[in-house]
């Protein structure tokens, strides 16, 4: 467990010999800070009000944090709670997030079964484009670049190359042709983009290698797709809940307004996904993903 710091409740000195680098705000700025840390659990150590307590737990119910406090301190709403240990620290829930555990382990087993089988029917495909790439351009037949998964977690996300090798110092100098409205960048005609890369691009094959990351858990089959740190660096509060869930190859962006210039129609349609969340969900989306690659309607 990672500790994001502490947080001061109105009234209490509790925090008053804690270095002020740790604390990260008023238990009143909750629902801002939970958004903004991807805070999942919370430790009451001290007895506070019970006015405050039924606060922070209609919080947490909203936001889908766990509540620990230490025993003794609120019996009255825990007697049957058995005792955890955090630590060396005994501890009792008075709320228990609504993960939907179950259904979340049937969806990283759908992942791994779905990407071992497609790994094992594309793997000549895999290279057949692996050896395009080599010779189409001088390079590596690989782009990695750092994104940014659940819960603001980095990772190195791979696809094929589909640009030249000093697309990234380019991109400056096109800023003023981005066709995308807001943080997104894209452009039709890219001169970056090779020869082999415009046809990987158009079917979406470039994202094939994106399948390890699947594999490694980092992404998943279906989600929103990874962004970059400076995209993130620009997000507004509402627009962190993208990182809520894994990343993934498809989403419901990309089958229902792949086209579509707008940054917020982007983001609208990725915090539908994970609000609404569902293993059918995830099966509609990879049998239109299919359809949409068949058409080569990609980028």
């Amino acid at each position: 467990m990672y500790s994001k710091g502490f947080l001061e409740i109105p009234g209490s000195n509790a925090v008053a010999q804690t270095p002020s680098e740790n604390v990260i705000g008023s238990i009143n700025q909750l629902r801002y800070l939970s958004r903004l840390h991807f805070i999942d659990e919370i430790v009451i150590t001290e007895c506070c009000p019970s006015s405050v307590v039924l606060g922070l737990l209609d919080i947490a119910r909203e936001c889908c944090i766990e509540v620990l406090v230490i025993p003794g301190f609120y019996d009255g709403v825990t007697p049957e709670a058995p005792i955890e240990y955090l630590g060396e620290f005994p501890v009792v829930s008075i709320h228990r997030r609504n993960e939907r555990a179950v259904a979340s382990l049937v969806k990283r087993a759908t992942d791994v079964l779905l990407t071992v089988t497609a790994v094992l029917f594309l793997l000549p495909i895999l290279l057949m484009i692996a050896l395009w790439v080599k010779m189409d351009s001088p390079g590596p037949i690989f782009y990695a670049s750092e994104r940014i998964g659940k819960k603001g977690n980095v990772f190195r996300c791979f696809k094929f190359r589909t640009m030249v090798v000093n697309a990234e110092r380019l991109k400056d100098s096109l800023a003023d042709q981005n066709e995308r409205k807001g943080i997104l960048f894209k452009m039709k005609n890219d001169p970056r983009i090779t020869r082999a890369g415009s046809i990987l691009r158009r079917y979406s094959l470039d994202e094939l290698p994106q399948l390890l990351n699947v594999l490694r858990g980092e992404m998943s089959l279906v989600g929103p797709r990874p962004p970059i740190a400076s995209e993130v660096q620009q997000y507004e509060l509402e627009h962190l809940r993208r990182l809520e869930v894994s990343p993934g190859l498809t989403g419901l962006w990309q089958v229902r307004a792949r086209q579509d210039p707008s940054f917020e129609r982007y983001v609208a349609l990725d915090l539908a996904y994970v609000e609404n969340w569902s293993l059918s969900l995830d099966m509609q989306i990879l049998l239109r993903t299919a359809e949409v690659v068949m058409r080569g309607t990609g980028s």
